[in-house]
């Protein structure tokens, strides 16, 4: 008999950015060039719905592999908000992730960047997620002010 599933633990950081949101997209989709502002994460892949993005979390020779497939696509546009969202696949990160990037006024924009995890080692892992919690967020918004700044850099 298989335990019913419990509702996957939520992080969600929002940051403004100083450049336009179709700027901002372009570099956030932009897998390749993901090691510029995610911390400590190396990304390639393919854009759109159905597409797989490979991404490998840690430092040099040490971490964990992160397939994704993008299951939601929306580009966005300098007067219109867009949004990406992915389903982990791999045996570390489950779940689904998702960000969005909205137009502000003055050629800004907003990018929000949300997790929804199924924590490994069951009722273990969702006893860590405040901790685990605690040490993610700050890393996703210094992820978000330097996608910012990178975006407004015209990178």
């Amino acid at each position: 008999m298989t335990r019913p599933r419990c509702a996957p633990c939520r992080i969600a950081v929002t940051e403004p950015c100083p450049a336009p949101a179709d700027q901002v997209w372009r570099l956030l989709v932009d897998w390749d060039r993901h090691d510029r502002w995610m911390l400590l994460t190396r990304a390639r892949g393919g854009q759109g719905p159905g597409a797989v993005v490979e991404a490998v979390t840690g430092i040099g020779r040490v971490g964990f592999a992160d397939p994704m497939e993008i299951t939601a696509w929306r580009p966005a546009t300098r007067d219109s908000a867009g949004h990406c969202e992915v389903r982990h696949l791999g045996r570390v990160v489950r779940g689904r992730g998702r960000f969005d990037v909205a137009p502000l006024p003055d050629g800004r924009s907003r990018v929000t960047w949300t997790e929804w995890i199924d924590p490994p080692f069951g009722p273990l892992g969702r006893l860590a997620w405040p901790v685990v919690r605690a040490a993610v967020e700050p890393a996703f918004r210094r992820s978000l002010r330097k996608l910012g700044r990178l975006a407004g850099d015209g990178a």
